[in-house]
């Protein structure tokens, strides 16, 4: 782990951690709003995602690039020419809670209908792809599960990358999503929300056990968030030889409704690190992680790659860092007014009101 006089000497905006791992032999290092990872893995896919973070300057934050302005949508046919791929974030892009946003359903057969692939990428782990395809289907979405990348898949996607030892245990702070995506990769679990109705009885001499098998600790959005989940995931961490600290995501709002903004699973990821004082490894956006990995299963080039999303510090980042273009909907977390701000370094390609302004904008133009 770095010291505290090497964190702060590197300046960074965000975080800046490193957790060596001698049996699995992990090491990143958070700088600025990127992030260099190093894996000493024959992996190819992590191989690739080394390369890619290796060609980060780590001298200063003001290496990375930032666009002085976003520009708004105005000819959608010369964007959707561009690219052969989208990328489409889900909260407050496709739906909002439970509700579609209106006039998905055709712009998503535009874009099929001009040969475009369509891949929906979501930092919330609550569900695994399977769960997430019937959600799809049930609001009237005809999508294969091999087009959804939720943050639950990625982590378990990590852990077989890793080759994670088949004989350590992942202790769960989260829900049913992770679980399930660490059953079908085949690797034991344990917490989750079974652990959510326990109690610690603190008395005079109390120890809490806990499993020194466990070799992986995974955070992500719990609603059944505990004291004991904390304390159990503290002591894996703290106490288990090369344990490692992995987020699903650090998002700090979500939405669990479509009247207002909850708080997202980066508060359970803030517990945890506090009691711990160590950083997490982030497999979610805006981490690059998911993205190679898309870019590798489909064969595609990046700067064919379009992401759409409502969020500038997760979607919009997550594209940027992988050299994809961005385009910004206001149908979400992000307002005008807040992507126009002074304090905003984040600026997408374009931006548009929803994603349906894709299909009347390309209808205006021809």
């Amino acid at each position: 782990m770095l010291s505290s006089s090497c964190r702060a000497s590197l300046s960074v905006s965000v975080a800046a951690c490193a957790t060596l791992d001698t049996r699995n032999i992990s090491k990143s290092l958070f700088l600025g709003q990127k992030k260099i990872s190093y894996f000493l893995n024959p992996n190819p896919i992590l191989r690739k995602w080394n390369n890619s973070r290796m060609e980060v300057s780590t001298s200063s934050a003001s290496n990375f690039t930032i666009r002085a302005s976003a520009e708004p949508l105005k000819n959608a046919n010369e964007l959707i020419d561009s690219v052969e791929t989208f990328i489409f974030d889900c909260d407050g892009v496709i739906w909002k809670g439970d509700s579609l946003i209106d006039g998905v359903p055709k712009t998503l057969d535009m874009l099929r209908s001009k040969g475009k692939r369509l891949v929906f990428v979501t930092n919330n782990s609550t569900k695994s792809r399977k769960q997430y395809g019937k959600k799809f289907e049930t609001l009237g979405l005809s999508v294969n599960e091999e087009e959804i990348f939720a943050s639950s898949f990625a982590a378990a996607a990590y852990l077989k990358s890793i080759n994670f030892p088949k004989d350590k245990k992942v202790y769960v702070v989260g829900e049913d999503g992770i679980l399930k995506e660490l059953e079908l990769a085949e690797f034991q679990y344990l917490g989750g929300p079974e652990d959510g109705g326990k109690k610690i009885e603190l008395k005079p001499g109390f120890l809490m056990e806990h499993d020194e098998s466990v070799g992986a600790v995974v955070v992500g959005f719990d609603r059944h968030f505990n004291y004991y989940k904390v304390q159990y995931a503290t002591l894996c961490i703290r106490e288990n030889p090369g344990c490692l600290f992995i987020a699903t995501n650090r998002d700090a709002v979500t939405h669990l409704t479509d009247a207002q903004e909850w708080a997202g699973g980066g508060s359970m990821v803030g517990a945890i690190s506090g009691s711990t004082q160590r950083e997490p490894l982030v497999v979610g956006k805006p981490s690059t992680f998911m993205m190679d990995y898309v870019s590798d299963k489909f064969g595609i080039l990046k700067s064919q790659i379009c992401m759409v999303g409502d969020r500038l510090d997760t979607d919009i980042l997550f594209g940027q860092n992988g050299g994809c273009k961005t385009l910004l909907v206001l149908s979400g977390v992000t307002s005008l007014s807040m992507l126009q701000s002074p304090s905003n370094s984040i600026k997408p390609d374009f931006y548009t009101s929803k994603i349906s302004d894709l299909l009347s904008l390309s209808a205006a133009t021809v």
